[in-house]
């Protein structure tokens, strides 16, 4: 793994940091893979993830120097990179088994918005803003952001967004509903990993069966979202977790889930 995606682990929760600071963390095909990898391996050994960055932005977009692409060729395939190295991390993040949380900073722009924006639960510094600069220089928004900005904001506000490509400060960002937290910067991380650390000590089958349902009701029926709820509700009262929530609860103490 390069130097530019850290990862480590506070107790149960893993953080993958972006470090990248001469390019705000602008992320390489490559390096969309490599995040890919490491949010798949956080998974299998952890109870919560925690996506982070340095001080100076989350993640200004994809990295366009150097690429492969010509502008203007029109024989040139400029969605090849996201086929095959971002859109399967967007997937990652979206079947992850354990809940992820964001914590951002300054920029979050392109891609970056949409990887932090896909998190289950978003913590938002003072400095940071959303940006979708797409229309600036003739692409289109890419990562998922049209389908996360209109359930999330609505269409008409993610017309805004992706149309006038403005910055979108924090507080807008809460107004809209597109982020859970706004905190002053210094304490970004804290707040982020206490989430985290919440969501770690959680019945984890239960988790992961809410994170599936979510993401249906966005995009299902009415219909298949009853149906999935029902047989979640089968293998989530199968658990371990389960029984140790219910005798918690008529035993009047603090559940102490196992996973």
């Amino acid at each position: 793994m390069s130097d530019k995606l850290l990862v480590e682990k506070d107790g149960d929760v893993a953080v993958i940091r972006l470090n990248d600071p001469k390019t705000m963390n602008a992320i390489t095909s490559d390096l969309a893979t490599e995040f890919k990898e490491a949010i798949e391996a956080a998974a299998g050994s952890s109870r919560a993830i925690l996506l982070a960055s340095g001080e100076r932005a989350f993640c200004s977009g994809a990295n366009l120097s150097g690429g492969t692409v010509e502008p203007g060729d029109p024989n040139a395939d400029a969605g090849g990179a996201l086929e095959k190295h971002f859109n399967p991390l967007m997937m990652a993040i979206r079947d992850s088994a354990v809940p992820i949380v964001s914590a951002v900073r300054g920029a979050a722009a392109g891609v970056g918005s949409s990887i932090s924006l896909s998190a289950d639960m978003i913590v938002a510094g003072k400095s940071a803003y959303f940006m979708l600069a797409f229309a600036r220089i003739g692409l289109v928004p890419d990562g998922g952001a049209t389908w996360l900005l209109t359930r999330a904001a609505g269409r008409a506000r993610a017309m805004e967004m992706m149309l006038l490509a403005e910055k979108i400060p924090a507080e807008k960002a809460l107004d809209w509903g597109l982020v859970n937290r706004v905190v002053e910067d210094d304490k970004i991380d804290e707040t982020a990993m206490e989430l985290a650390q919440r969501l770690a000590r959680g019945p984890q089958p239960s988790l992961r069966l809410i994170r599936k349902q979510a993401w249906l009701a966005a995009d299902g029926s009415f219909a298949e979202v009853l149906q999935a709820e029902r047989d979640h509700q089968r293998d989530a009262g199968r658990s371990a977790d389960f029984k140790e929530g219910v005798s918690a609860f008529l035993e009047k103490r603090a559940a102490k889930f196992g996973g």
